[in-house]
């Protein structure tokens, strides 16, 4: 049985005392390395959580449950599930655990850049002369890396041909840049004189950031007539993973180089995505 766990006696100590049980929360995310967005994103769900039920027992923890499938998507509902289940852990109410919900993986991509599209805008950027973006977009496509790790690629990486990034468990995933992509981006960085620091930066000379990149890709979207459904960073990843799986096949490999932590995250790419689906569907279906 579930034991209670008050976190306030009192309503007049409800503040001061809900305010040092987050701080001693947010110690313990610290202490386990836990990235700074995650230590924001749990501490509001067990701040929501404080505000509608006070007392930690099983019955609230099913209330809240029920109320997190009432309210939001299954992702959010299970990203708020893990951020309780910590908390109870870090309070040593480990009977109190909760089970995430099931969410159906889905049989197709969307909004993916098809390959087209992807040579088409990349030849616009050399075109109007943006070489920034072009291998912006290139870097992402080629080599699957996400945004927020983009934006550390110094040319000194470049050079060596891989970046090691280094997770929270202290695993490290090699992205490995290819040679025909480390051989033109050498190329463009000696023509702007570029030998050290960062790849990618702005006009005033700091590292472009995920939020820059992202807008950066909307106007594009504009200028270049293409739909904006499609153009944004994770979508050149997905890029990435597509043709890598049609090229080579080996859905192992992809998984390790995409950082997944399960194959069956990386299945997704054995699918068609969902434009792809309906173009076969309209060319084959007659009858």
């Amino acid at each position: 049985m579930v034991k209670e766990y008050a976190v306030t006696s009192s309503e007049a100590e409800n503040k001061s005392v809900v305010e040092q049980s987050l701080d001693d929360f947010r110690d313990y995310l610290e202490f386990n390395n836990m990235s700074s967005n995650t230590v924001h994103v749990y501490l509001f769900a067990v701040k929501q959580f404080l505000g509608l039920y006070h007392v930690i027992s099983h019955d609230n923890l099913m209330l809240y449950k029920c109320y997190l499938m009432e309210h939001y998507k299954p992702q959010t509902v299970n990203l708020r599930i893990r951020a309780l289940n910590c908390y109870t852990e870090s309070l040593q109410l480990s009977s109190s655990k909760m089970l995430m919900i099931r969410v159906q993986q889905k049989t197709f991509l969307e909004n993916v850049i098809s390959q087209a599209d992807y040579e088409y805008l990349k030849k616009c950027l050399i075109r109007s002369g943006n070489m920034l973006y072009y291998f912006v977009i290139r870097f992402m496509a080629a080599t699957g890396v996400r945004v927020s790790e983009l934006v550390q690629i110094k040319v000194e990486h470049v050079k060596r041909g891989y970046m090691d990034i280094y997770s929270k468990d202290n695993k490290i995933r090699r992205i490995y840049i290819p040679k025909s992509l480390r051989d033109d981006a050498l190329k463009w960085l000696r023509q702007i004189d570029r030998v050290s620091g960062y790849v990618f930066l702005n006009r005033y000379g700091d590292p472009i950031t995920p939020a820059g990149i992202r807008g950066q890709l909307k106007k594009f979207t504009v200028l270049y007539d293409l739909d904006p459904k499609v153009v944004y960073p994770h979508s050149f990843r997905h890029r990435f993973a597509k043709n890598f799986i049609e090229c080579c096949g080996d859905i192992s490999m992809l998984s390790d180089i995409l950082g997944h932590e399960s194959i069956e995250t990386t299945r997704i790419y054995l699918h068609r995505s969902s434009t792809e689906q309906k173009q076969i569907v309209n060319q084959i279906v007659n009858w």
